[in-house]
């Protein structure tokens, strides 16, 4: 038993399906500032960053967050939650 043909005998092609993009539990947020004259960590690779949170329920809002590794203005990371805020960095 063949396929039923749409009238015209005209046969339309399939639609591409899209890959799915595996599941993260997170929000996405834009590097606003970065605080390098206070660095914490054992060897300093840790920086006290501003960032606006770019989705979810809590878009726009600035907050502080420690990051680890190279990182710059404009740079976009993942954050699991936006309830914590970093406190600062107190330097001794």
């Amino acid at each position: 038993m063949a396929e039923e043909q749409p009238k015209g005998g005209a046969v339309q092609p399939q639609q591409p399906q899209q890959p799915q993009r595996p599941q993260f539990a997170g929000f996405m947020a834009e590097i606003v500032e970065v605080n390098r004259t206070h660095k914490t960590g054992i060897s300093g690779e840790v920086y006290l960053v501003a960032c606006r949170i770019l989705e979810g329920k809590d878009e726009n809002r600035i907050i502080k967050r420690n990051v680890l590794g190279p990182i710059k203005v404009g740079d976009v990371i993942r954050l699991p939650d936006t309830s914590r805020e970093a406190r600062d960095i107190k330097v001794k």
